[in-house]
């Protein structure tokens, strides 16, 4: 193996431990937030019939279900391990999406909008992809950045007026609140929060993901 290949073969790894300890380490709490009740999860409180899934199997066999907020580090810096998991596991897990804007964050709230206003014109998944690519060159300001995401909507092609008016209506922010309440309800501290089949997960690198998967599309 060429000196070159190692240290590919290292930056990778490192890469990868990385983003599973911001996963660990970096959730902001909110003190608003309830520790998780012992016992069984409410039925319909992970998944709701309007929940965004971007991943959809068949068989239903195994959910994955991501509590985010898109102004979040780690939220950001999990995001494509998530989209290399959709690859590797298209077609055979559903992977489902819940909004959790954490209040300290100043635009968190709005890109969750953002991304449910884009949803009411069929185009979330397009709207989810640029609020993370992009995540640092709006995150972490101080000042609206409604601009910025009209101009993510201009891009993907969404009905401006539409948009700005989805944005800023009421039904957008209760369906955002909803998600919100439900995290709350099953014990989400801080994101990016997992379940697994109902089950609270936290993994600790890419492998302890995919291995979980794994084992619940064995059984």
């Amino acid at each position: 193996m060429s000196r070159n290949l190692q240290l590919t073969l290292v930056v990778i790894g490192v890469a990868a431990v990385a983003i599973f300890t911001l996963l660990l380490v970096n959730r902001p709490a909110d003190p608003e937030a309830a520790p998780a009740e012992p016992g069984p999860l409410p039925a319909g409180l992970l998944v709701r019939e309007d929940s965004h899934q971007l991943s959809t199997a068949a068989d239903g066999k195994v959910t994955l279900v991501e509590f985010l907020d898109f102004e979040c580090e780690a939220c950001g810096a999990v995001y494509p391990a998530m989209e290399q998991l959709r690859a590797d596991y298209d077609g055979r897990i559903n992977y489902v999406v819940r909004y959790f804007p954490v209040p300290s964050h100043r635009n968190a709230d709005l890109a969750a909008r953002a991304a449910e206003a884009a949803a009411a014109q069929g185009k979330f998944e397009q709207m989810y992809q640029a609020l993370f690519d992009n995540q640092q060159a709006w995150g972490e300001k101080q000042e609206s950045q409604e601009a910025v995401f009209l101009d993510y909507a201009r891009a993907i092609g969404l009905d401006i007026e539409r948009f700005q008016a989805d944005l800023n209506s009421p039904a957008t922010a209760a369906r955002v609140k909803k998600d919100w309440n439900d995290g709350l309800a099953v014990g989400v501290e801080g994101t990016p929060t997992f379940f697994l089949n109902g089950k609270k997960f936290v993994p600790d690198s890419y492998q302890h993901l995919t291995d979980a998967i794994d084992t619940a599309l064995a059984k």
